[in-house]
């Protein structure tokens, strides 16, 4: 009896379970369900194709040595693996399209090290827990997510590209953000590999495809003493500008910089009161030292300064950080509300152009509504639209796609499940050469790559003649 919750296995789960003794197991197929999905939902398409993708069997290792046993059980059984952490991704990466095993990183939890300017944690460490402990010894991650209360810091490291810091440290796989990170292989005996320095985007943003994490070492920068400012303005562009400026400015710390049109905000209620109706709007972190050059800023782009609150006042005033109304949790705050919106990821021009913006806005139409984050790329303040769309149907969606594209916004699929297709957008042979090396059987989560099923059969090195000069 395969007990195959996936309906896609005809391995023997109850006894696949006792081969995974000690290691804690999950079989109730309520619970084993629960844990098969993430956030895909936020894109209709990708919901239509993943609600009734499911695991057979959850895994909470708790120790390194629990891991291996875990993989080498799996080897053994030439099971499937999808890995998950606090399950925050939207494009389904924790989702097992082929059934099988689901190793949940979660209780693998522990902050190792704490030192000038770096912290060391397991891969199941949550993210928010890591910062609180920062800030006890002076010190904060340098780029986290909006959603640090779930996400843990391997799922971070495996899913994210960049989040709340980005416009001041720039993105994950820059020079330094990254430390080292560890990832075991799935082998007969699986071990841990040290990876340092560049080789760290060997395993970096590979939705789990080419190792385990399972030990990762973060930059940390000198915690500051940060106030969630907004500010509103009479005009999306007149925002859009504002926040350039601030991106760029000399004389002011951030940590966030994000804008969103007036008819986003009104999807905001927990901000009634204390935003302009009918406004613009600027989030913003700001350090309280620079807040009388901010202020300055504001004015001398035309705007108001609505709302400037420390941590411990938004708290007392019942309001969540800021960086809540940002990223993609400015998706989640109008999804709430209404299930019919989705998005899409966009690049825009750099520098980034105000006018370009403004002259854009019309030829979307009335179901695009913008929403803008602010980063550094390559050293060079970048900005990329994260828009709220309408839903109506697919073919609507592309159009909107295809109209960014031909005025030169490049657009990177978020209704895709594979790797190649969203935000790497061709196929990284580094990445799948080291798939290769650490999964030889291809058991990790590999029906998320269009292209391993045409290397499979290749050696790594083969694999890594195929990277473009």
């Amino acid at each position: 009896m395969t007990d195959s919750i996936s309906g896609k296995s005809t391995l023997d789960w109850q006894a696949f379970a006792e081969d995974l003794s000690p290691v804690e197991t999950i079989s109730e197929p309520v619970l084993v369900k629960k844990r098969s999905r993430d956030f895909f939902w936020y894109s209709p398409i990708l919901n239509a194709q993943l609600r009734r993708s499911f695991g057979d069997l959850v895994a909470v290792p708790k120790t390194s040595d629990e891991m291996a046993h875990c993989l080498k059980v799996a080897y053994a059984h030439d099971a499937p693996i999808t890995l998950r952490g606090g399950g925050t991704g939207n494009y389904g990466q924790a989702v097992p399209l082929n059934g099988g095993l689901i190793i949940e990183t979660t209780g693998m939890n522990r902050i190792l090290e704490i030192g000038e300017g770096f912290v060391t944690a397991e891969a199941g460490a949550n993210i928010e827990e890591i910062n609180k402990a920062l800030h006890e010894k002076g010190w904060e991650l340098a780029i986290f997510p909006s959603t640090q209360d779930i996400a843990t810091i391997g799922g971070f490291i495996a899913g994210g590209s960049s989040g709340i810091g980005s416009i001041a440290n720039g993105m994950l796989r820059d020079p330094g953000n990254i430390v080292s990170l560890k990832a075991m292989n799935v082998s007969e005996t699986p071990e841990e590999r040290l990876f340092k320095g560049d080789d760290v985007n060997h395993i970096h943003h590979a939705w789990g495809l080419n190792g385990v994490i399972t030990e990762v070492t973060l930059r940390t920068v000198p915690r500051r003493d940060w106030i969630g400012c907004m500010a509103t303005f009479d005009t999306y562009p007149e925002t859009y500008a504002a926040a350039y400026t601030l991106a760029k400015a000399d004389n002011i710390g951030r940590k966030l910089v994000s804008t969103v049109e007036a008819r986003i905000c009104e999807y905001f209620p927990r901000l009634a009161g204390h935003l302009r109706p009918g406004k613009h709007l600027m989030t913003s972190l700001v350090p309280v030292e620079d807040m009388d050059a901010y202020r300055a800023l504001i004015a001398d782009q035309g705007g108001s300064v609505d709302l400037a609150m420390s941590e411990a006042e938004l708290g007392k005033a019942g309001l969540p950080h800021v960086f809540e109304f940002a990223y993609n949790h400015t998706t989640l705050q109008v999804l709430k509300a209404d299930r019919s919106a989705t998005y899409l990821q966009v690049g825009c021009p750099t520098p980034p152009d105000a006018n370009a913006i403004a002259d854009l806005g019309p030829k979307l139409g009335d179901d695009v509504w913008m929403h803008h984050e602010f980063a550094l790329l390559d050293g060079q303040v970048v900005s990329f639209d994260l828009p709220i769309v309408w839903y109506s149907t697919e073919e609507r969606l592309r159009e909107i796609e295809s109209i960014y594209e031909e005025n030169g916004f490049p657009v990177f699929d978020a209704h895709i499940c594979m790797v190649e297709g969203g935000g790497l957008k061709n196929a990284d042979y580094r990445h799948l050469a080291w798939k290769k090396r650490m999964d030889p059987k291809g058991l990790l989560n590999s029906p998320k790559s269009r292209e391993w099923p045409n290397v499979q059969h290749l050696s790594p090195e083969e694999i890594e003649a195929l990277i473009p000069a």
